[in-house]
């Protein structure tokens, strides 16, 4: 028997004995930098890290520091902190902490996810919401990340459950060619996919074979601000 049909025969034995083809391997633990702007203009660097958190959790944190422009002026910092498990290759949430700290302003956010109960809470300050939860669900947070490990997978188009302030809500995403992208940590030829069902912009590219998250990151809601990967190494 040649190499080919012997491969075919072993296949279809795992397949009449029920065994399936191991999952991709979800991330290692990383540390990634991106320059940020907004409106065109610098406005300060963005530390992303992903660490085990033990008892099969894990935190994925992203850290802006206001450096330039009216951010520095402001002393502004964002912090957003993701605690999650693996659900196969997607980051499915257990808690999302969101913290602006300003001269002028200070904002927070809290979401929490009771997985038995299938219930969110969401707390600003002014008192709980909650909504069910859903399966598989993702947040703003780790909404990039979940996104670049399908287009790891071979995923043209993707559709993910995201915890928002009142509602989970499923958001829409399609990948729309490739495209030459230079940002600081090289130049690549990279996936672009966009959403489709907001007229919010949202666009991202990736080189998904190299690395999780994004390369560049454009998204209107909140303002026009960009991200773009200066360095990742693996932890």
């Amino acid at each position: 028997m040649t190499i080919r049909p012997l491969l075919a025969s072993l296949l279809g034995l795992g397949l009449l004995l029920g065994v399936r083809a191991a999952p991709a391997a979800t991330p290692p633990a990383f540390t990634a930098v991106y320059n940020v702007s907004q409106g065109g203009q610098p406005m300060g660097q963005a530390t992303v890290s992903l660490r085990p958190a033990g008892n099969g959790e894990w935190i994925y944190r992203k850290d802006i520091k206001g450096t330039g422009g009216l951010a520095a002026l402001l002393g502004a910092n964002v912090s957003e902190s993701s605690r999650f498990r693996w659900k196969g290759d997607v980051p499915e949430a257990i808690s999302y902490d969101y913290r602006l700290q300003a001269a002028v302003k200070q904002k927070q956010r809290r979401l929490v996810v009771d997985w038995p109960q299938h219930r969110v809470t969401v707390d600003e300050g002014k008192g709980p919401q909650s909504y069910p939860a859903s399966p598989g669900m993702v947040e703003r947070n780790t909404l990039a990340l979940a996104l670049g490990l399908a287009l790891r997978d071979g995923k043209p188009q993707v559709a993910l459950p995201v915890a928002v302030r009142q509602e989970v809500q499923v958001q829409h995403f399609r990948v729309v060619g490739k495209e030459a992208v230079s940002v600081p940590a090289g130049h690549f030829d990279a996936e672009r996919i966009d959403r489709t069902d907001a007229d919010r912009g949202f666009s991202a590219w990736y080189a998904p074979e190299r690395f999780p998250l994004p390369l560049k990151l454009s998204q209107h809601d909140g303002g026009d601000m960009v991200m773009e990967l200066v360095s990742y190494r693996v932890d």
